[in-house]
């Protein structure tokens, strides 16, 4: 009996050490609304550029970007560190204020389109998307499809370490 018990407390003890382990490397976002990140872009002293995760609640690939790709350690730490992260439901039904023009949602087939959401992935209503913008909300590139981190990461790398002012993308992702 004592063995099972001292077993069983060691296994709980190993559980909670892998599990606290996993937390502390485990690199949290802090996901943005729209209306955060342009307030943050205004009163930063130095603004990061923006990035915008579009995505609807229905959306399997969306999901397993959320959790593959933002989830990983290295790839949070570098968006977090060049980028203000923005959440943007393709299908949100609140009305967003951008550079005087009030963007709302569009009923349309099933269910319907944000019309911010549509402005930045240049109409093609492809989800996830996710857009890079400049520091003064200004598109950089929309990027349709699900992407694993690795890929992501050199994307990510392209705007927020402005390469993109230097080398085309052919020719960046050609040399890696």
């Amino acid at each position: 009996m004592k063995t099972n018990i001292s077993s069983t407390i060691k296994s709980i003890t190993l559980f909670a050490f892998l599990f606290l382990a996993f937390q502390i490397n485990a690199q949290e976002v802090k996901w943005l609304s729209w209306n955060e990140a342009a307030e943050l872009a205004a009163t930063d002293k130095n603004p990061k550029k923006v990035f915008i995760d579009v995505y609807t609640d229905w959306c399997g690939w969306c999901k397993k970007m959320d959790k593959d790709t933002f989830q990983n350690p290295e790839v949070a730490a570098y968006m977090s560190e060049n980028f203000y992260m923005v959440k943007l439901d393709g299908e949100g039904k609140e009305p967003i204020e951008f550079k005087g023009k009030t963007y709302k949602f569009v009923p349309s087939g099933r269910k319907g389109y944000h019309e911010l959401a549509a402005a930045l992935m240049q109409g093609r209503l492809s989800y996830p998307t996710t857009i890079f913008l400049d520091q003064e909300f200004n598109m950089l590139s929309p990027v349709p499809g699900y992407q694993k981190p690795e890929p992501f990461l050199n994307i990510a790398r392209y705007f927020g370490d402005d390469i993109y002012k230097e080398k085309d993308w052919k020719t960046y992702s050609g040399a890696r």
